[in-house]
């Protein structure tokens, strides 16, 4: 086994229908741009009735159909927030957390220690995270999950990893191994996974790689590391 393997990302998805809800963090092949992208999946109607919509810079959930919505907990929430100089991408709420840690001047790790996986039983869905830290023309990034420790939900096993960024090679990261009833939640460090120079290319790898029948809606954001200009791609299932 190559432990150092960098993944097509697409041949980690393709034939499983259900990975949840997934982030990706790295550099572009050309080692210019700092990549994110964020993508959600959803089996219940509730799940389903979902869009992406950007606010200001920033990335929400929302409803398509609001006479549809049965829950609103845990499904809407902001996304992806910009942060001085950091960009935030996150599965739930603790967005909000983490900007609020920040702005005290205290730390991402340091916020989610105050989080656990979601009250959902009994999937107890884990909450995802990643922070982009911007500085001297580059990036550094930060990824974590927080989980279940047990199928009781009794306590939380919470795990942080940290990565200087490399030309080519991103981080994934998602919810579930894939479905079942108890979902199986994502096991071991994110998965190692090959950053394309196109943010065309690998948004149609990504979006495309996606259970039809389950993916939701993807956003991807290429930021240039000399000027800071920003490049989107925003894909909804529900037009």
């Amino acid at each position: 086994m190559n432990i150092y393997k960098v993944n097509d990302i697409a041949e980690l998805i393709e034939g499983n229908s259900y990975v949840g809800r997934g982030i990706v963090i790295g550099k572009s092949a050309d080692g210019k741009k700092a990549v994110s992208a964020y993508f959600i999946m959803g089996r219940s109607e509730n799940s389903r009735n979902r869009i992406f919509t950007e606010k200001n810079g920033d990335v929400c959930t929302e409803s398509f159909d609001a006479s549809k919505v049965e829950d609103p907990n845990l499904i809407i929430y902001t996304a992806i927030r910009k942060f001085e100089n950091k960009l935030i991408v996150t599965n739930g709420d603790q967005t909000d957390t983490i900007c609020k840690f920040l702005e005290k001047g205290k730390c991402f790790n340091g916020a989610l220690k105050t989080r656990e996986f979601e009250p959902d039983a009994p999937n107890f869905t884990p909450r995802i995270s990643g922070i982009l830290k911007f500085e001297n023309g580059d990036f550094t990034y930060e990824m974590s999950i927080l989980k279940s420790l047990d199928a009781e939900g009794s306590d939380c096993a919470r795990y942080l990893f940290m990565y200087p960024s490399k030309a080519g090679l991103g981080h994934f990261i998602h919810t579930y191994v894939c479905d079942g009833n108890p979902i199986p939640t994502f096991q071991g460090e994110p998965e190692r996974v090959e950053i394309s120079s196109d943010i065309d290319e690998f948004t149609d790898k990504l979006w495309n790689a996606l259970d039809k029948d389950n993916r939701i809606s993807l956003y991807v954001r290429y930021t240039d590391l000399e000027t800071g200009a920003e490049d989107n791609r925003l894909i909804n299932k529900n037009k």
